[in-house]
């Protein structure tokens, strides 16, 4: 290849279970000027007031909608035990964010590193978007401890939420790199720190 060719972003998969730090660390990368594209937020826009995805998601799942946007706490109890239902709300979702993810990877292209914050990057198949992934991770107890300390989380659901997601010894093993954040914010700050420098000059390896 040529010199001008262009150079696409490195682009680092940003991910972890539930309550295990990862919106902390993404706000690392941002506060180190890392373009960040955060899914869950892109979610919440589309769901909210003149959201992009209302119309479909009221076609198929009527009375979940309104003015203020998608009743999450009601399309959440109709999806959070059915599978089938489950599968049919990401069918409309994950279209529109891989979308969303494109244009943004667009408006950053000329940046050394990007990062893309993907709740279910395993689960869901996002692996095979990004050059490295990152697992945020901390010990389980400081994990449970977090989770329930949360307003309406219950050890049941809690449970449930695991029952989806790929266990974590299984994401640290298959990511590239293991954020912890069962240290100190001092220690997890300079980790981030350390994997943008890695990232963005090409010393991955």
């Amino acid at each position: 290849m040529t010199g001008d060719v262009k150079k696409l972003p490195m682009i680092l998969g940003l991910t972890g279970s539930i309550a295990m730090g990862k919106s902390t660390v993404a706000g690392m990368f941002e506060a180190l000027g890392v373009p960040v594209f955060d899914a869950d937020h892109e979610v919440r826009a589309m769901q909210g007031p003149g959201g992009a995805l209302l119309a479909a998601i009221e076609s198929e799942f009527p009375g979940t909608t309104g003015p203020d946007g998608v009743d999450r706490q009601q399309l959440g109890a109709l999806v959070f035990d059915d599978r089938d239902k489950l599968a049919r709300l990401e069918s409309i979702v994950h279209p529109a964010v891989a979308e969303a993810r494109e244009q943004f990877l667009y408006r950053h292209v000329n940046a050394p590193l990007v990062v893309f914050d993907i709740p279910l990057l395993f689960e869901k198949g996002g692996a095979r978007d990004v050059d490295k992934i990152a697992v945020v991770s901390a010990p389980p107890e400081m994990q449970c401890a977090r989770v329930l300390a949360r307003e309406g989380m219950t050890l049941e659901k809690f449970e449930q939420i695991l029952s989806l997601q790929m266990p974590d010894a299984e994401k640290r093993a298959r990511a590239d790199f293991v954020i912890d954040t069962g240290s100190t914010l001092d220690e997890t700050q300079e980790a981030v720190e350390e994997l943008v420098e890695k990232l963005s000059t090409g010393l991955q390896d």
